[in-house]
């Protein structure tokens, strides 16, 4: 996500569609918009008419499903009450704080609010935010059931709408938030926005150890990015089977979480027409499958109804009658087996695949050599060889302040390996190229591949992130 919004940034700055499906637990069709920032108009801070607008100007049609409102960005402050910025809908210029404190009176929103809710869309509170957040125990928990939720407070400042949830955008520090969730359970609607690394680095322990009803990975400004799609660093599954084996709640959901345009994000972005794409896939792959989240609705709107269009697209290829397992094609795994670059094997009612060659038993790392690619059931392969998907050598030239930085995508495998490597057109590593996961390299005489992502690691250096193959 991007950083609020000051007051002193204010100052320089203050269609109708229906589908098959609209906002449902068991659906993979949902659409979630953040609201609250108004981030096009801090990208485009000479088109004002198309600055944010108040909340329910975006309820008047079905394309968003859940809006969460961002940001509660500082959890305790003045007078013992947290603080929140909702850029140039309600901010310190234009609003008023309550008495003693230095959180804002937006009391107008709350019609706003009860507009949207009653037309089955869910209005949750985020906290957090890029540099936004603190600490989060259950006494935090108790004063936002009673500033923003179903208690009472003579401070509440979105008036008396009660919102639906809360959602959990933590960007940094290292504080835990199990408690807090756990206080806020039953019945709010709990979200998280972790980043797609995983396991996160900021709220990674929390989703181990709370209950949460969805997260909205963040798949940008990572190398597991939405553009990586396909490639190694792409952990759509790894997520998944977070989902599915090691998260409290097991019927979580996982939603894919894009810009909205192209000024939404440093980097990540890809067109609706390409999210749906890729939705339409991982409707099919992946049980915990929730939907589509993106930041934010300004960018959205203005940005030729992006909401809209990955409404439509994926409400049309989804469904909210439960999940239909593919059948597992790949043979099953087997600790003598011998596995290349891309090859696709069964294990624990997923098909993995190898980011580079395959070693150990399939575990969800991102640092391992494994990658879930499907959830799977039925019968598994048993005879032939593993699946092996090949991928052509391919290179893209990207442009840094002061050079230039050659990413290498993994090249092309063999089906089989041996104790030393062919070096025969792998190029030499070097300190200035970004290599893809799957990317092979010569250094000192030795083949190498590269795990993942990575940028100035030597191979065989403290990073780890090359492997050796053998001797060229």
């Amino acid at each position: 996500m991007l950083s609020v919004i000051s007051a002193s940034s204010l100052l320089s700055l203050s269609f109708g569609a229906s589908f098959a499906f609209a906002y449902g637990d068991t659906c993979n069709t949902n659409v979630v918009g953040y609201w609250g920032q108004n981030s096009y108009g801090a990208a485009n801070s000479a088109d004002t008419a198309n600055y944010q607008q108040r909340l329910s100007y975006y309820c008047n049609d079905d394309s968003l499903d859940v809006i969460p409102i961002a940001f509660m960005d500082v959890f305790s402050s003045t007078g013992g009450l947290p603080e929140i910025n909702l850029a140039n809908t309600c901010n310190s210029v234009d609003n008023t704080y309550f008495s003693g404190s230095q959180l804002l009176n937006c009391s107008f929103l709350a019609t706003d609010i009860q507009t949207c809710q009653s037309k089955g869309k869910k209005v949750t509170l985020s906290m957090g935010g890029a540099g936004g957040g603190g600490t989060a125990d259950a006494a935090l928990a108790d004063q936002v059931w009673n500033l923003f939720l179903g208690g009472s407070s003579s401070t509440r400042p979105f008036g008396d709408a009660v919102l639906d949830g809360v959602d959990l955008d933590i960007e940094g520090g290292s504080n835990s938030y199990v408690d807090f969730v756990n206080q806020l359970r039953t019945p709010p609607y709990s979200t998280a926005a972790p980043q797609c690394p995983y396991p996160d680095a900021y709220i990674g322990t929390t989703l181990n150890g709370a209950e949460f009803d969805a997260v909205y990975v963040q798949f940008y400004n990572n190398a597991c990015s939405v553009t990586n799609y396909g490639e190694s660093a792409w952990n759509f599954g790894t997520w998944d089977y977070w989902a599915n084996r090691i998260s409290p709640n097991p019927d979580v959901k996982v939603y894919l979480g894009v810009p909205a345009s192209s000024t939404a994000a440093g980097s990540g972005y890809v067109s609706a027409s390409t999210v749906n794409s890729i939705a339409k896939t991982l409707q099919a792959s992946f049980p915990s499958f929730g939907g589509v989240m993106f930041w934010d609705e300004s960018q959205a709107y203005v940005n030729g109804r992006f909401d809209t269009a990955v409404k439509n697209g994926i409400s049309g290829t989804g469904s909210c009658s439960g999940f239909t397992y593919p059948a597992c094609t790949a043979e099953a795994w087997s600790a003598s087996g011998t596995y290349p670059t891309g090859s696709q094997v069964t294990y624990d009612n997923y098909i993995w695949q190898a980011r580079y060659y395959g070693s150990g038993t399939p575990a969800a790392s991102d640092t391992g050599s494994w990658v879930p690619i499907s959830a799977c059931g039925g019968t598994t392969a048993t005879s032939g060889s593993s699946s092996t998907l090949k991928s052509s050598t391919t290179s893209t030239t990207t442009s840094k302040a002061s050079s230039t930085t050659t990413t290498v995508k993994a090249s092309t495998t063999s089906s089989s390996t041996s104790s030393s490597g062919s070096c025969s057109g792998v190029a030499a590593w070097s300190s200035t190229t970004a290599y893809n996961g799957g990317s092979e390299v010569t250094y000192n005489g030795d083949l190498w591949k590269n795990s993942y992502w990575s940028e100035n690691d030597v191979p065989g250096g403290s990073a780890g992130v090359w492997v050796e193959v053998g001797a060229c």
